[in-house]
């Protein structure tokens, strides 16, 4: 059975426990495997979601999508472009 991702949500909630914890004086090697993650997984959350709030994280997802849309919508229009030129110039 395939693990189930946390979403962003539960990232950040996650990333304060182990603020939680640490304040309460455990180690972060503790804190984070109270917590169930690797220190691996937890330094890479932290430097992704570190000072976001849950509203905050749900608006930098719903944007980076709508980039990638925007990024694939640009390319496409680009393609097009230099293929109407080629095909303009008589090169085809």
């Amino acid at each position: 059975m395939p693990r189930k991702r946390p979403t962003p949500e539960e990232i950040v909630a996650r990333l304060r426990q182990v603020d939680v914890l640490t304040s309460q004086g455990k180690s972060v090697a503790n804190a984070v495997r109270a917590i169930g993650t690797t220190q691996v997984t937890y330094y890479r959350w932290r430097r992704e979601f570190g000072g976001l709030k849950s509203d905050q994280v749900r608006k930098l997802k719903n944007l980076e999508a709508e980039n990638a849309r925007l990024r694939r919508a640009v390319s496409d229009l680009t393609l097009d472009k230099m293929i109407l030129k080629e095909a303009a110039r008589g090169n085809f």
